[in-house]
């Protein structure tokens, strides 16, 4: 295969498949020589790639490639033959901040034994318009980290990045992806988007950097099994910087490995609401399970909300108030 670019850095890509039968009897002598290089993929139509090739050539003794390549080499007996034109662009990537005001809409789609439980998600609701805007083949989605089905995000929302593959239509002005983000809040009750813009694969880096650092802040509304008065809370808006260990969650030791993660509560507020409830605000290291420090996951988040308390805790509801992470830039409305 023979690859030309339009250009220097262009992302657009013309792929062009020639077909050589002696070029095919080369390559299988450089795998009889070789076996190692030229191991099947499950992407890959032949063994025969670029890079395995490449790398067949730098393995192979001198004294074997001259037996099969002599110097000069002989003429080809046969011409080539085109296969297969490809036109193709690279990745474009879209990033925001999304806001989630549902209690029944999972971040990704929600598919368990190959069922689908809920009908839409965070990704579908935004990822969908910008493929048909794009002329997209497909999309791969990322943020920095994720709120389960059943908590909302407010405040200024949270980061996100989507990667459009061989996108057909990539020049749009600021005015179109201010009426793209619009027309996808229009759409739906349940998200918004803002600071809609087009970005670099280098500045997605910035959504991940030091990731676990980073702090979020929290609104829980908490029961307790005993009668509670203000005076019985107040003492946890003086616990600062709490380290706490968390082994994996049971909800989610399905798809994490066990390990014990150590955590930090940076800060409390405490709202007293009547005998059995309360709302705590929190400020933590990214990547706290806040449901399992309130109710202590069966002891396996230590200390947690209810041994703190001496109760039995519970989490009523949960909305993260901010992702504390300065991207992608604001933008003005």
């Amino acid at each position: 295969m023979v690859a030309g670019k339009t250009g220097n850095g262009s992302l657009f890509e013309v792929s062009v498949v020639f077909a050589h039968p002696e070029t095919v009897e080369d390559c299988h002598f450089l795998a009889a020589k070789c076996p190692d290089c030229f191991k099947p993929a499950k992407n890959k139509q032949s063994v025969f790639t670029r890079m395995a090739v490449m790398k067949a050539l730098n393995k192979i003794k001198e004294e074997d490639f001259l037996k099969q390549f002599p110097c000069p080499p002989n003429s080809p007996k046969a011409t080539c033959t085109v296969l297969e034109i490809e036109c193709a662009h690279g990745a474009v990537f879209v990033a925001g901040r999304y806001n989630k005001y549902s209690r029944n809409l999972p971040q990704t789609p929600w598919i368990i034994d190959g069922e689908r439980k809920l009908e839409s998600s965070v990704e579908e609701l935004i990822s969908d318009h910008l493929l048909t805007v794009f002329k997209a083949e497909s999309f791969n989605f990322s943020s920095s980290g994720r709120e389960d089905v059943d908590v909302r995000t407010l405040g200024n929302g949270r980061p996100f990045a989507i990667e459009l593959v061989n996108p057909h239509r990539v020049h749009f002005t600021s005015q179109e992806i201010k009426e793209l983000q619009q027309k996808i809040n229009n759409s739906s009750n349940k998200i918004q988007v803002r600071d809609l813009q087009l970005v670099t694969r280098e500045a997605i880096g910035h959504m991940k950097e030091g990731e676990e650092e980073k702090t979020k802040t929290y609104s829980a509304l908490i029961w307790t099994n005993k009668v509670i008065q203000k005076k019985d809370i107040e003492f946890l808006n003086d616990i600062k910087d709490l380290k706490i260990d968390q082994k994996t969650p049971l909800r989610v030791l399905h798809r994490r490995p066990l390990a014990v993660r150590a955590r930090v509560i940076h800060s409390m507020e405490s709202h007293y609401v009547d005998e059995h409830h309360f709302r705590l605000y929190l400020k933590t290291q990214a990547g706290t399970y806040i449901k399992e420090f309130v109710h202590g996951d069966f002891g396996r988040t230590k200390p947690n909300i209810g041994s703190l308390m001496n109760v039995t805790a519970d989490i009523l509801e949960l909305d993260v108030e901010s992702v504390d992470v300065d991207w992608p830039p604001a933008l003005d409305d």
